[in-house]
């Protein structure tokens, strides 16, 4: 991939940007948001340049590094049920209070100064009442904890948004609060469309909604708002109204960066961000707040295990049970449908990038790769060798197009030609080419927020 003013080095899990520091100033700027950090209008600007991802962070977090965190939840405060009783439901059903939330049930939560809960059940969200009682664990659980459930799942609040994760209640200065902890990539997943607009991605600026979800993931991870939550769901923190804008457009820019934030000094930075105009500037890293190191965060349960040893904290996050054994590109492989997908079956073992950059692996018709900074993802040939350009280059062929026998030249470091016969074509659904840039219509974001704090 192509950097300018600086590089690149991939070190192992990190990524290390260098060059930039010094050679630009840092100055706020007048405008929509506070002018801080990455211009979301200046991304999408840089995205329709041809930038990755990498460089527009790059660019405007000059010194940063790129790092991976394990997996993990976060607790945001939804200040909209401020002093008021929790009353939720799930269609599938849920937990509560040690036992079943059945379909068609709400739980209704009032927090206790001691840090427990009265829990009132009820037929429905105004029904008879079934049963009630307190609990020292005032969180109301979904049917499953795994990221990435259906909806039928996810917590609603009576009369308004659904959640994913767990919904739970805390007292500060006698009054009454609402906490979502929920997995950090789920929670990106309604952060997202609500703070750029998906339809970037049909605009050519798929990679601006990656950089914004590396530096959403980050500025959450490193906040530490409140005893009882980590963050808040409005333009103060970063906008997260649940799942109502879930788009697939910006689930996949989630998927593709999962784990991936920016570091200072091996913390998590506290990437403020805007909608600033005129593109923005190169923010000084060390006028931000940081948080944890990635080691720090360790795995976070959703939900108490009571079979475990642990003292009622399960010492395993739920997501781990779905990856044990299997590498990011195998977990892909499945997610995407296998054999049955677009990218075919294997033709050969996982094998390293050059500069151990990650791994990739060829199929019949595509490439699953698998970097620190994208994750696992299938791409076509010409993205492959943008992650790796000291790599000899081959003559690229359009999506639909057949793969010559020397399209891979023996000991280039990726495959053997024969791993990917003649006349195999390049998947039409894997092409990374940009579209071009419109020629009218606006780069804003999509909601009232310009990301990170005024």
């Amino acid at each position: 991939m192509l950097f300018t003013g600086g590089a690149l080095l991939i070190a192992g899990s990190v990524l290390t940007f260098w060059g930039w520091q010094g050679q630009m100033g840092y100055r706020p700027l007048a405008g929509p948001g506070h002018g801080r950090g990455m211009s979301q209008v200046g991304a999408f600007d840089s995205a329709l340049e041809g930038w990755a991802a990498e460089r527009i962070l790059e660019h405007y977090y000059p010194g940063a590094d790129l790092g991976r965190i394990p997996p993990t939840t976060v607790s945001v405060r939804l200040t909209e049920q401020d002093d008021s009783t929790l009353d939720a439901y799930a269609d599938a059903g849920g937990r509560v209070a040690g036992r079943e939330l059945a379909v068609g049930q709400a739980a209704h939560l009032t927090p206790l100064p001691d840090g427990g809960a009265n829990v009132v059940i009820t037929v429905g969200c105004e029904g008879e009442v079934l049963w009630q009682s307190a609990t020292d664990d005032p969180w109301i659980y979904p049917l499953d904890q795994e990221p990435g459930r259906p909806a039928a799942e996810h917590l609603t609040l009576c009369g308004g948004s659904a959640y994913r994760g767990a919904l739970g209640v805390a007292t500060e200065d006698g009054q009454a609060r609402t906490v979502n902890r929920v997995d950090v990539e789920d929670y990106l997943l309604g952060v997202v469309p609500a703070e750029v607009q998906a339809n970037w991605a049909d605009k050519g600026a798929s990679e601006a909604l990656r950089a914004q979800a590396i530096a959403a993931r980050s500025y959450a991870l490193a906040e530490t708002r409140y005893p009882y939550a980590q963050t808040c769901d409005t333009t103060d923190c970063q906008v997260y109204p649940g799942t109502t804008k879930e788009d697939p457009r910006a689930s996949a820019a989630v998927a593709a960066t999962a784990g991936t934030v920016l570091l200072r000094d091996g913390r998590i930075l506290r990437s403020e961000y805007s909608a600033a105009p005129d593109g923005g500037e190169p923010a000084d890293i060390y006028t931000f707040a940081v948080g944890p190191t990635p080691s720090e965060l360790g795995p976070v349960p959703i939900e108490p295990d009571p079979d475990a040893q642990t003292g009622g904290i399960a010492p395993v996050d739920p997501r781990t049970r779905t990856v044990v054994g299997r590498s990011p590109i195998d977990v892909e492989y499945q997610r995407i449908g296998g054999a049955n997908s677009s990218v075919g079956s294997p033709l050969g073992p996982e094998t390293a990038l050059p500069q151990n950059a990650g791994t990739y692996r060829m199929f019949t018709n595509g490439v699953i790769i698998s970097t620190a900074t994208l994750g696992a993802r299938v791409v076509d040939f010409t993205r492959l060798m943008e992650l790796a350009p000291e790599s000899p280059t081959y003559e690229a062929r359009p999506p639909g197009s057949t793969v010559p026998a020397n399209a891979l030249p023996h000991g280039n470091g990726l495959a053997p030609a024969s791993a990917f016969p003649p006349g195999n074509t390049v998947a039409a659904n894997t092409a990374s080419t940009p579209t071009p840039r419109p020629t009218s219509g606006p780069a804003t974001p999509s909601g009232d927020s310009t990301g990170g704090e005024f």
